[in-house]
């Protein structure tokens, strides 16, 4: 009597070949890249199109838009949207007034700001976090629990700002808006510090401002990143020679202070890869540093791995660069940044 045998419900060109080699090795479920596709299906389906579609080209038509309003000591903010579906503020360290007028210079929509991202709770960047706040449509604020403690315990800012606060916590990803954000770890010497790698349509910008060294978790980050906003806080030299009394010298340049010229510079030309397009070197101190001498020392050291550095001012000759290179300005507001996803 013949044997009876079950017929495969699998098409045969699903099955392997002979002489196919089979991954046996079972694979765990990455649950960053899970978030990500759950977030991609919800944005397709917020246009009413279907999330299975191949949506590649409206991809492509996507464009992230980048400005700072101020960086350093004397104030850290700056917005990263989404043009045409919104964005949000990274830090509130810069007036409120300016803040506002420069979106609206460069027609970005206040109700499409979905909420303030903070890095830690020294002054610079949390000091008009309240007034800003109240000025926005949809008014969150995320940051660690910790950082918020240390806010109403260290800053001159409003406690009502409690009650716009979302809880945020290291390496777990949270949507805002048309992103997904993972806070990571950064040394410093605020009540909890950290960077964000910030993600649409597989493209990551990170923020990586004030820390003392580069740890491991910074260096994860950092490497994943398209779009890099790196601190380059002080020349060595400068602050060496500088009027600063000794124990400020020392908290700057300890492991929870912040990054000078040189190491930011070889640590860019160690970890630079062809994704990595885009640079701004950020928190430049004002007695102890330059824009011109923070751009010359990365400039060299890229240089001397061999690759062509540009300018970040949309030429032509900037765009054929293998990494554009940018410093962010202090006390106005830097020009606006247009990247194509």
């Amino acid at each position: 009597m013949a044997t009876k045998r079950r017929r495969s419900t699998r098409p045969l060109e699903d099955l392997p070949g002979l002489f196919d080699e089979v991954d046996t090795k079972f694979k765990a479920p990455d649950p960053l890249a899970q978030a990500m596709e759950e977030h991609r299906k919800k944005q397709i389906s917020t246009h009413g199109l279907s999330p299975d579609i191949d949506t590649s080209v409206l991809r492509a038509r996507r464009q992230l838009q980048f400005i700072s309003f101020g960086s350093g000591s004397s104030g850290n903010c700056s917005h990263l949207g989404i043009a045409g579906e919104g964005g949000i503020i990274i830090d509130a360290g810069v007036d409120a007034n300016n803040v506002v007028n420069e979106l609206k210079r460069n027609a970005i929509s206040l109700d499409k700001i979905f909420g303030i991202i903070l890095t830690h709770d020294h002054s610079d960047h949390v000091r008009f976090a309240y007034p800003l706040l109240r000025k926005l449509p949809n008014p969150v604020v995320y940051c660690t629990p910790r950082t918020l403690n240390g806010i109403l315990q260290r800053s001159n800012v409003s406690r009502r700002i409690k009650d716009y606060h979302k809880s945020i916590f290291h390496e777990f990803a949270f949507e805002i808006g048309p992103f997904m954000a993972i806070p990571f770890e950064v040394s410093h010497d605020g009540s909890d510090n950290v960077g964000f790698c910030i993600t649409a349509d597989k493209n990551n910008f990170v923020v990586a401002t004030d820390m003392g060294i580069i740890s491991d978790r910074a260096d994860f980050y950092i490497r994943k990143a398209n779009y890099l906003m790196i601190e380059s806080n002080y020349d060595a030299a400068m602050l060496a020679a500088g009027t600063y009394p000794e124990h400020l010298k020392a908290r700057i340049r300890g492991d929870k202070g912040h990054l000078n010229n040189t190491v930011t510079a070889s640590y860019l030309a160690q970890v630079w890869q062809p994704h990595l397009t885009d640079v701004f070197l950020c928190h430049l101190s004002a007695d102890n540093n330059r824009p011109e001498i923070a751009l010359r020392v990365s400039t060299e050291a890229l240089e001397r791995r061999g690759l062509k550095v540009g300018a970040g001012d949309g030429s032509l000759a900037s765009q054929r660069a293998d990494i554009r290179l940018s410093t962010l300005p202090r006390f106005e507001s830097s020009p606006l940044y247009i990247f194509r996803l």
